[in-house]
């Protein structure tokens, strides 16, 4: 399916494939390995050029260069991504700002892709461009409920197969990996709260559009609905960090919490703001190497000081207060890092 452009001033690298209709590029991608096993958008010159154009961009503009490999990412290669995965072309300024955040050395993006341990990146949006989009912050935040949402999401694993490499059984080396390999975005429900939006909170100006991207295990949802005491909630997140540290890993680093409307109404009639959040959790969230006996791991526990206490976070700053999710039931979610403080979450704005 070659659609030739006549007034695109882009001049595209990738290759072209002629095909019959989208049912037959759709089989192309799929015997070549081109795509996460779910059909694509094909991604024809006119419509790539479609999507440069909403993020005033040229083909062969730079969007990032991997740090290890030191492989330069060119607009033309996101905008493929983006389109494939069922972006629309506004969607663009998300898409490459996230690739910009991955980029960062201190977000580890190689070893996140590439580790045994199955990472996937964890994306949140804030500010006006969530809005603009039809982003959803509510109700089934953490599934599918927008196309904006699963389709940003869905974008960076395109990326991630086609541009790094990132194929199951050649450079990623998941064991298991986790169903946020095919998409995991949400947007912060900054409506729904009085408290600070991430970006906010993590040095961006109010107002600003803001992508926040962290590599991270699968979520761990938690429920509480017996208690107006805002201590006794956090005691739940924080199990569930501790049940963490022992069964996947020890190390500390970023945490993300995910908090839905009943549980921020609780932390508001007691007048908690997520500073007083991430202290309390700093502390609750912490095991003793000792602990490990009681999960299996007892030839570890005992190889060194079995009194030593390890902390999920390295301070309060380290943990990420998500205000999103639907307006009912006492339920909350943690997010695991992928490896401690060996990858970061990263913030950076979109330009809009």
């Amino acid at each position: 399916m070659n659609e030739q452009l006549m007034d695109s001033t882009h001049s595209f690298s990738s290759a072209v494939f002629e095909v019959a209709d989208a049912f037959e590029a759709n089989e192309l991608f799929q015997r070549n390995g081109w795509t996460d096993g779910l059909p694509i958008v094909p991604p024809t010159e006119e419509g790539v050029a479609r999507f440069l154009d909403a993020g005033g961009l040229g083909a062969g503009d730079v969007i990032g260069i991997e740090p290890v490999r030191r492989r330069q990412i060119s607009a033309e290669k996101v905008a493929i991504a983006a389109l494939m995965a069922g972006c629309l072309p506004e969607y663009m300024p998300v898409v490459v700002a996230i690739v910009k955040a991955m980029c960062e050395p201190q977000f580890a993006l190689h070893g996140s892709t590439a580790s045994t341990g199955g990472s996937a990146p964890f994306i949140v949006v804030n500010g006006p461009i969530r809005l603009g989009l039809g982003m959803n912050t509510t109700h089934n935040v953490l599934a599918n409920a927008s196309r904006a949402n699963a389709a940003i999401g869905r974008s960076v694993r395109l990326f991630l197969l086609n541009v790094l490499g990132g194929i199951p059984g050649q450079m990623d080396r998941s064991t298991l990996g986790h169903p946020g390999k095919f998409t995991f975005c949400i947007a912060e429900d900054e409506e729904g709260t009085d408290w600070l939006p991430l970006s906010v909170e993590r040095g961006l100006p109010a107002g600003t559009s803001a992508v926040t991207v962290m590599a991270v295990e699968s979520p761990h949802q938690i429920m509480n609905e017996w208690t107006h005491d805002p201590k006794e909630i956090l005691d739940t997140y924080a199990a569930s960090i501790r049940g963490n540290m022992l069964t996947y890993s020890i190390w500390e680093g970023n945490y993300a919490i995910v908090v839905p409307k009943q549980h921020r109404e609780i932390f508001a009639e007691a007048g908690w703001s997520k500073q007083n959040i991430r202290e309390y959790v700093f502390e609750a969230a912490r095991v003793r190497r000792s602990e490990w006996r009681s999960v299996g791991k007892a030839a570890v526990a005992g190889r060194k000081d079995e009194e030593r206490v390890y902390r999920a976070l390295r301070s309060p700053e380290d943990l990420l207060v998500i205000a999103a999710g639907g307006p009912a039931g006492g339920f909350g979610a943690i997010i695991p890092p992928w490896y401690g403080k060996k990858s970061l979450a990263v913030t950076i704005p979109i330009a809009v």
